[in-house]
Protein backbone atom coordinates (compact mmCIF):
# COMPACT_ATOMS: atom_id res chain seq x y z
CA UNK A 1 0.00 0.00 0.00
CA UNK A 2 0.80 3.48 -0.83
CA UNK A 3 -0.68 6.59 0.69
CA UNK A 4 1.15 10.25 -0.22
CA UNK A 5 -0.51 13.40 -0.91
CA UNK A 6 -0.83 14.56 -4.65
CA UNK A 7 1.32 18.04 -4.11
CA UNK A 8 4.00 15.71 -3.14
CA UNK A 9 4.32 14.23 -6.89
CA UNK A 10 5.70 16.88 -9.20
CA UNK A 11 4.29 18.42 -11.99
CA UNK A 12 4.78 18.06 -15.71
CA UNK A 13 3.85 20.72 -17.84
CA UNK A 14 2.58 19.34 -21.04
CA UNK A 15 5.26 21.01 -23.72
CA UNK A 16 3.00 20.50 -26.69
CA UNK A 17 2.49 23.69 -29.21
CA UNK A 18 -1.01 22.73 -29.19
CA UNK A 19 -1.23 22.86 -25.65
CA UNK A 20 -1.67 26.19 -23.10
CA UNK A 21 -1.13 25.77 -19.44
CA UNK A 22 -1.89 22.24 -18.24
CA UNK A 23 0.36 20.67 -15.97
CA UNK A 24 -0.16 16.70 -15.32
CA UNK A 25 0.80 14.94 -12.00
CA UNK A 26 1.39 10.89 -12.81
CA UNK A 27 -0.53 10.09 -9.46
CA UNK A 28 0.17 6.39 -9.95
CA UNK A 29 2.05 4.78 -12.29
CA UNK A 30 3.76 1.32 -13.39
CA UNK A 31 6.22 1.81 -11.70
CA UNK A 32 4.87 1.93 -8.44
CA UNK A 33 3.29 -1.52 -9.08
CA UNK A 34 -0.27 -0.43 -11.02
CA UNK A 35 -0.31 -2.99 -13.39
CA UNK A 36 -3.70 -1.87 -15.34
CA UNK A 37 -4.13 1.51 -15.08
CA UNK A 38 -2.85 4.58 -14.43
CA UNK A 39 -3.98 7.70 -12.11
CA UNK A 40 -2.79 11.35 -13.19
CA UNK A 41 -4.05 14.75 -12.11
CA UNK A 42 -4.24 17.38 -14.58
CA UNK A 43 -4.57 21.10 -14.05
CA UNK A 44 -5.81 23.26 -16.71
CA UNK A 45 -4.97 26.81 -16.23
CA UNK A 46 -7.48 29.98 -17.04
CA UNK A 47 -7.70 30.21 -20.66
CA UNK A 48 -5.60 26.76 -21.41
CA UNK A 49 -6.52 24.11 -23.69
CA UNK A 50 -5.14 19.78 -23.73
CA UNK A 51 -4.30 19.04 -27.11
CA UNK A 52 -6.71 18.21 -29.92
CA UNK A 53 -6.12 14.05 -30.26
CA UNK A 54 -6.97 10.63 -30.15
CA UNK A 55 -5.73 7.39 -29.24
CA UNK A 56 -6.40 4.08 -28.80
CA UNK A 57 -7.17 3.34 -25.29
CA UNK A 58 -9.97 5.24 -23.48
CA UNK A 59 -10.11 8.25 -20.15
CA UNK A 60 -12.22 8.08 -17.25
CA UNK A 61 -12.12 11.41 -15.62
CA UNK A 62 -13.61 13.14 -12.59
CA UNK A 63 -13.79 16.78 -12.35
CA UNK A 64 -12.63 18.27 -9.59
CA UNK A 65 -12.39 22.05 -9.27
CA UNK A 66 -12.98 24.73 -12.03
CA UNK A 67 -15.17 24.97 -14.72
CA UNK A 68 -14.42 24.37 -18.58
CA UNK A 69 -16.04 22.01 -21.20
CA UNK A 70 -14.82 18.90 -22.88
CA UNK A 71 -14.58 18.38 -26.88
CA UNK A 72 -15.66 14.81 -27.79
CA UNK A 73 -15.65 14.33 -31.83
CA UNK A 74 -18.16 16.69 -32.95
CA UNK A 75 -20.07 17.32 -29.39
CA UNK A 76 -18.55 19.95 -26.61
CA UNK A 77 -20.44 20.17 -23.59
CA UNK A 78 -20.08 22.10 -20.36
CA UNK A 79 -18.22 20.60 -16.92
CA UNK A 80 -17.92 21.48 -13.69
CA UNK A 81 -17.07 20.25 -10.46
CA UNK A 82 -18.35 16.54 -9.61
CA UNK A 83 -18.95 15.57 -13.56
CA UNK A 84 -17.20 12.47 -15.10
CA UNK A 85 -16.42 11.90 -18.48
CA UNK A 86 -16.07 9.20 -20.31
CA UNK A 87 -13.98 8.96 -24.01
CA UNK A 88 -14.04 6.42 -25.62
CA UNK A 89 -10.80 5.24 -27.64
CA UNK A 90 -10.09 6.71 -30.90
CA UNK A 91 -12.21 9.84 -30.09
CA UNK A 92 -10.90 13.49 -31.02
CA UNK A 93 -10.95 14.96 -27.52
CA UNK A 94 -10.10 18.07 -25.55
CA UNK A 95 -10.58 19.91 -22.91
CA UNK A 96 -10.59 23.74 -21.76
CA UNK A 97 -10.89 25.90 -19.09
CA UNK A 98 -13.70 28.15 -19.31
CA UNK A 99 -13.71 29.42 -15.48
CA UNK A 100 -11.65 31.95 -13.45
CA UNK A 101 -10.20 29.52 -12.17
CA UNK A 102 -8.09 26.49 -12.37
CA UNK A 103 -9.64 23.55 -13.74
CA UNK A 104 -8.40 20.26 -11.95
CA UNK A 105 -9.24 16.90 -13.42
CA UNK A 106 -8.40 13.29 -12.37
CA UNK A 107 -8.02 11.00 -15.42
CA UNK A 108 -7.53 7.32 -15.32
CA UNK A 109 -5.83 5.63 -18.25
CA UNK A 110 -5.11 2.15 -19.47
CA UNK A 111 -1.87 0.33 -20.02
CA UNK A 112 -1.67 -1.57 -23.03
Amino acid sequence: MKVFHYLDVEGEVVEEKEAKGVTVRWLITREMGAKNFAMRLFEVEVDGYTPLHSHPWEHEVFVLEGEGEVRGGDEVKRIMPGDVVFIPPNEMHQFKNRGKGKLKFICLVPYL
